[in-house]
């Protein structure tokens, strides 16, 4: 889980901080700043997952993570060769 939070919609709540206190941590205004870079352990998911949810004025964003695992996927010859056939005939009509 990675999340980021946005300052400038913090609104000095706190219930991040509630959840999460080794996540959150809040300045003498009660505005919440990350301890860390956003990257979550995923022993401590549920209570920030609770602290995105909880956010009233939605300042927590949880970001998408793409797997870094690479697929290759074989394609057939004759599927290359269908795609060729298409784009010939896209750059005839565009001539």
């Amino acid at each position: 889980m990675k999340i980021k939070l946005d300052r400038t919609k913090c609104d000095g709540f706190g219930t991040c901080a509630l959840y999460a206190p080794d996540v959150f941590s809040l300045d003498e205004w009660g505005y919440a700043s990350l301890e860390t870079r956003g990257d979550i352990l995923p022993e401590r998911e549920g209570d920030v997952r609770r602290a995105v949810l909880d956010c009233p004025v939605h300042a927590i964003i949880e970001l998408q993570v793409q797997s870094e695992t690479v697929r290759s996927v074989s394609v057939p010859p004759e599927a290359e060769q269908h795609q060729r056939t298409i784009e010939k005939g896209m750059l005839r009509e565009h001539s």
